[in-house]
């Protein structure tokens, strides 16, 4: 299959997390090179599951496990959460190329891009877990993130708000909270991957927030009200906070966007 959009749907399709990661980087290499095809022709299939393994067991958020980063088997259980949202991240990513077939070639390497950085990051916790005796799919997982997949798959200025600046965004508010308390227990390897996530995620909230503005813009409606009225629509009116504003702002939002934030935080 050489035509972008083909590709892409293999590699969602893929349930085996290496062949998805293996897939992933190969295919952002070869759009890279220009050895892949643009079929504007291309019609997507109505979104649905993704390839994954059989393992996790999905259940609901609150049902998911928690336990002290001060252990070592709580931060395993920690590790294996944070793999299963970057394992999410690469299938969100790959269907921002799949699903919009009509934006410019920017956006696919843009998004592409994303894609392969999400599938390093899944094989770097996958190693931590490894070098624990366990193994991406041991622990119970929630299935959050593909749900807002398809609540958005009908529109791509949706898709970009919402996952990349709500649901993405949210990591850069807890992650330099999770290197504070590993801090404290002296996990460097575990600290070290965090630090190259969260440097990406960054990347990838502002890749979201630049086509989100784009969008608004060629639509002739203003970003900040848009990104509002779709907090209320999705989101209930409400996000969790609090925020981190540094790393927002780094990440495309305006300190307008801060404050409209703050008053939001539940």
């Amino acid at each position: 299959m050489s035509t972008l959009f083909q590709r892409a749907a293999a590699c969602l399709d893929a349930s085996d997390p290496t062949t998805k990661v293996t897939l992933t980087q190969a295919l952002y290499q070869d759009w890279c090179d220009d050895k892949v095809d643009l079929d504007r022709d291309f019609i997507p299939q109505e979104i649905g599951e993704v390839g994954r393994p059989d393992k996790p067991t999905l259940v609901a958020p609150r049902d998911v496990g928690k336990r002290s980063m001060h252990t070592e088997e709580g931060r395993v259980t920690l590790c294996h959460a944070l793999a299963h949202i970057e394992f999410n991240a690469i299938n969100l990513a790959l269907d921002a190329v799949y699903r919009f077939t009509d934006m410019p070639k920017q956006y696919y390497t843009d998004w592409l891009k994303v894609a392969s950085e999400e599938a390093y990051h899944f094989t770097l916790l996958e190693s931590y877990l490894e070098k624990r005796g366990a193994a991406y799919g041991d622990f119970d997982a929630h299935n959050g993130l593909w749900e807002m997949a398809q609540l958005t798959a009908h529109d791509v200025m949706i898709r970009m708000a919402l996952v990349p600046r709500v649901l993405e965004a949210r990591g850069l508010d807890v992650t330099p909270g999770i290197l504070r308390k590993l801090e404290q227990s002296k996990d460097e390897e575990f600290i070290a991957h965090l630090k190259i996530i969260h440097r990406d995620e960054i990347g990838h909230v502002a890749i979201g927030s630049n086509w989100f503005k784009i969008l608004c813009e060629q639509r002739g409606l203003e970003y900040r009200v848009v990104f509002k009225q779709l907090i209320q629509d999705y989101m209930k009116g409400s996000l969790r906070g609090p925020f981190d504003e540094v790393a927002r702002l780094q990440a495309g939002f305006s300190e307008e966007e801060i404050a409209d934030l703050n008053a939001l935080e539940i």
